[in-house]
């Protein structure tokens, strides 16, 4: 199969390389399809080469739905199945066209135990999701709307925020929305403020800051708060 550029394998000694790929199967989804269920990721787990896939929560009664990662290029999933060996009840789509690698489980395991130079990676991948996890509870609790939506627009340019970096680029309104735990109504009500504010305009599916600054003194006075 083609090798892909993934920055996981950087650095790995060339023995391992090959044996990744002899494991990996190159997959192709769709736009809008949800391809992954919670009892197929106890077998294999899965690296995403490019494209776009969410993973969020949905609850029946409420019908509210929040967004709780999007995985793109290197991103790495379930991770929580790979290490507790449970089912884990999260819905998976696909938001641009994608391609990811799948592996079995196992072996993934068995490279966590025995090549140092994957778990050298796996590890501090692990401890950035977890902290976006964390993050993101704080958000919840703490900020209101538009605080959530300046925060992410900080993080968006942010290279240290490995989830929210360059999240922003095609992500439609409605999207942005179930990332901040709201609907799309109130986000573009915000959307609107920070664009007579003149510090962000908009284009179909696009987000620019005009006024860093302007950006920086809203967060700096929602940290006050």
């Amino acid at each position: 199969m083609p090798h892909h550029s993934l920055a996981l394998l950087e650095n790995t000694n060339s023995n391992f390389e090959d044996e990744f790929y002899k494991y990996a199967k190159s997959l192709e989804f769709k736009k809008g399809s949800s391809p992954f269920f919670a009892d197929d990721l106890l077998h294999y787990f899965y690296i995403v080469v490019d494209g776009c896939i969410k993973t969020y929560q949905f609850d029946l009664d409420s019908h509210k739905e929040q967004t709780i990662f999007i995985y793109k290029s290197g991103d790495m999933f379930d991770v929580i199945s790979l290490l507790d060996k449970q089912a884990h009840e999260v819905i998976y789509e696909v938001l641009e066209d994608c391609r990811v690698l799948e592996f079995p489980i196992d072996k993934v395991r068995y490279w966590l135990e025995h090549e140092p130079s994957f778990n050298k990676k796996f590890f501090p991948y692990l401890a950035a999701q977890m902290r976006h996890t964390e993050e993101l509870a704080t958000d919840l609790t703490l900020y209101d709307t538009k605080d959530r939506l300046v925060k992410l627009l900080v993080d968006n340019i942010n290279e240290t925020k490995p989830f929210r970096y360059n999240l922003l680029q095609n992500l439609s309104n409605s999207e942005i929305a179930k990332l901040l735990g709201t609907v799309r109504h109130v986000i573009e009500r915000n959307l609107k403020q920070l664009k007579s504010d003149n510090i962000i305009e908009t284009s179909r599916k696009n987000i620019k800051i005009k006024n860093l600054k302007k950006l920086f003194e809203k967060t700096s006075q929602m940290l006050l708060k």
